[in-house]
């Protein structure tokens, strides 16, 4: 065998390993279903926004407050 069909084979073993593997499956499905809750929550509800809005200024205040130290 050549060395790039080596390489190639290699290449796709580690794709195919990586479309069986589930592991966090279940979590980026909650983070997602989350995520369009609050989407839809916040579309609907200005004053549900505003508060939204004022709650992620303040985590964002404080992981730049930590990235600076």
């Amino acid at each position: 065998m050549t060395k790039t069909r080596v390489v190639w084979w290699q290449l796709y073993e580690a794709c195919r390993a990586l479309r069986n593997n589930c592991d966090g499956q279940d979590l980026i499905e909650y983070t997602l279903m989350a995520g369009f809750i609050v989407c839809g929550v916040v579309t609907l509800a200005p004053e549900i926004a505003q508060s939204f809005v004022t709650v992620m200024s303040k985590a964002n205040s404080v992981v730049v407050l930590a990235a600076s130290s």
